[in-house]
């Protein structure tokens, strides 16, 4: 007897379709659980969270469009928040030399320090949210979610 290969196409495409359910579930609680934590223990935004993170890898700091770029976001989402920041004495901006019309954006010391705060808070969150994973399994998990994106990038090219 064959095998009914459209029965077992469905079927895979179900499970598929699940399991993109699944991710999507998973990442939403676990985004809105760190939004909320920020709120409410740093009176701060994820956004705002977020470009502090990108800004704690570039010492010398980025200029608006590299950060627009790291944050895979757009420059006008971004300038407002750099603005709040930097208001808050969190970020400041510095010419770059030799180009009149561009800036630098970095963290200040208090930006540095609040960030670090923040940093081990989230870490802590996260740490707790999945705890139910062993580090093997984590590591599994992640190994494969990067193969997946491989494979994702692949296509888009």
């Amino acid at each position: 007897m064959q095998p009914d290969l459209k029965s077992e196409a469905d079927t895979a495409s179900k499970e598929r379709l699940r399991l993109w359910l699944r991710f999507l579930k998973a990442s939403s609680t676990i985004e809105a659980t760190l939004r909320e934590n920020l709120r409410q223990e740093f009176a701060t935004t994820l956004p705002r969270f977020d470009v502090m993170a990108a800004l704690s890898r570039y010492d010398e700091g980025l200029k608006m469009s590299q950060l627009s770029e790291v944050l895979r976001v757009s420059n006008g989402n971004v300038t407002g928040i750099v603005d709040r920041l930097s208001n808050d004495g969190f970020l400041v901006r510095v010419p770059v030399p030799g180009d009149r019309r561009a800036s630098l954006v970095r963290l200040t010391k208090r930006g540095q320090e609040e960030f670090q705060k923040q940093a081990g808070a989230h870490e802590i969150w996260v740490n707790d949210m999945l705890s139910a994973f062993s580090p093997d399994a984590a590591r599994d998990i992640t190994r494969r979610l990067e193969q997946l994106e491989a494979s994702l990038q692949k296509e888009k090219v």
